[in-house]
């Protein structure tokens, strides 16, 4: 007997996502600025393979084809991201009308072909005139990017009705300016802290900018959410995970939603840290941050297990918990538990009108067999279990309205290079062809029918 049809509900949007510098290329064509991912992948030692996005997977030129294969896969939405240095090369003023035009066309392709589309207006690729004067740690870049938004939104309003501000600002705040692993590459706890909230304040400036312009938007952003629990039942580990939790989740969380920034971890960064000087939080500053959002977009990958490292191991308790799923190529736990978990405790904690997973995926290398097929049935298995996690939290009340596989296709992987295949698509870097994987064919399946 076949087992029943989990279905989604009938409005239940599928899709896939990626961003501008991991796939246009063309970095220098048509009047493109630089961004600060041209500039750090110069930095010898910065990307893993010693690569680029100056080609990627030129979908500059060949965005056509690729609209074309994402309708024979069933797509219903596409999540992309605008290149801020395509359309305003110097992050503000005088205005690249190629790059306008270039994403006025991809917007065209895709509603011939009834698929929505979904702008991100910043996945990283700030443009390096604006990190020359100061970057995401000065407040006149979270003011530029307000103007930015209202380009965007004037230019594409029209026929783009679905709209997030920023893509994981954790990233762009911590990896990009406390670790130093994505551009611009600074190592700095105070750059770290003013750049999130000027990510955050652009957000709060762009809002109602986008709606002035575009009346029937929805507009939300993106956040990469870990839910976290304690190694152990120790107090250590368990003061450890909340203090991951506000540092992860609830300093963009909380702030979004009129809650100002958790202050047990303020009060830390300056015991701590010796951070004295918060004046770049303004007043008036976190009422601009909360204007409300119609959706949440969340990436969701893995957990995270915490241990305490104020407690030496062997005088803390004894762990309880392990990894427990296999792993990724990028050494994730496979774990959709954790976002059935996730999804439950972001709705009952806060009140975003609906929930998308704007990002979910695996890395995983497998390439095609002899045939010339690509059987990545790991991949496959990774989202059946996710999706599954989705279906049990919209059982249990969860206002999650849809899905963005993480991603279309192969890609360049920040710091990894090309090391790391996350795609629904094997992209053969050498000759450009692609070829949908087992997992895309799988997934097709899955939009045509509704459901697993």
């Amino acid at each position: 007997m076949k087992s029943p049809i989990l279905r989604f509900p009938s409005r239940f949007v599928w899709g896939a996502a990626t961003s501008s510098y991991q796939i246009e290329g063309a970095t220098a064509a048509d009047g493109r600025g630089p961004s600060i991912w041209d500039t750090f992948c110069q930095r010898a030692g910065a990307i893993a393979d010693g690569s680029d996005g100056v080609v990627a997977c030129d979908h500059y030129h060949r965005m056509p084809e690729d609209v074309a294969m994402m309708r024979a896969l069933g797509l219903k939405a596409y999540r992309f991201s605008v290149a801020w240095p395509r359309v305003l090369p110097t992050g503000r003023g005088a205005v690249n009308q190629a790059g306008l035009d270039f994403y006025s066309r991809l917007v065209d392709h895709l509603l011939a072909a009834d698929i929505e589309p979904w702008v991100t207006l910043y996945h990283w690729d700030l443009p390096q005139a604006l990190q020359d004067e100061g970057g995401w740690p000065a407040r006149s870049t979270a003011e530029a990017f307000a103007e930015y938004a209202h380009l965007m939104a004037t230019h594409l309003g029209d026929r783009v009705k679905r709209w997030i501000t920023h893509n994981e600002p954790w990233c762009a705040s911590v990896l990009g300016h406390l670790e130093g692993v994505h551009a611009p590459g600074i190592k700095d706890q105070a750059a770290h802290l003013r750049s999130s909230h000027h990510l955050l304040l652009s957000h709060g400036l762009a809002v109602p900018i986008i709606r002035a312009a575009v009346p029937d938007a929805q507009v939300g952003i993106t956040l990469n959410l870990v839910p976290a629990e304690p190694a152990s039942p120790s107090d250590a580990d368990q003061a450890a995970t909340a203090r991951f939790d506000d540092w992860f989740n609830r300093w963009y969380l909380d702030p979004l939603t009129g809650r100002g920034y958790p202050q047990r971890l303020r009060a830390a960064y300056e015991t701590e840290h010796a951070i004295e000087d918060w004046s770049f939080i303004q007043p008036g500053d976190l009422e601009i941050i909360a204007a409300p959002s119609d959706f949440l977009g969340i990436n969701y990958y893995t957990r995270g297990i915490i241990r305490s490292d104020r407690v030496p191991e062997t005088d803390n308790a004894p762990r309880t918990v392990e990894l427990e799923g296999p792993m990724t190529d990028m050494a994730w736990e496979v774990y959709p538990e954790g976002l059935r978990r996730l999804l439950t405790q972001v709705h009952a904690d806060y009140s975003f009108p609906a929930l998308y997973i704007t990002e979910n995926g695996a890395a995983y290398a497998t390439g095609p067999d002899a045939t010339g097929a690509v059987p990545d049935q790991a991949r496959l298995d990774y989202l059946d279990g996710h999706l599954r996690a989705c279906h049990e939290a919209i059982a249990a009340g969860v206002p999650l309205a849809g899905y963005f596989a993480w991603s279309l296709m192969d890609n360049f992987e920040w710091a990894y290079g090309y090391e790391k295949r996350f795609g629904l698509v094997w992209v053969d870097y050498a000759t450009q062809a692609r070829t949908p994987k087992a997992s895309a064919l799988w997934y097709r399946d899955v939009i045509t029918r509704g459901g697993l």
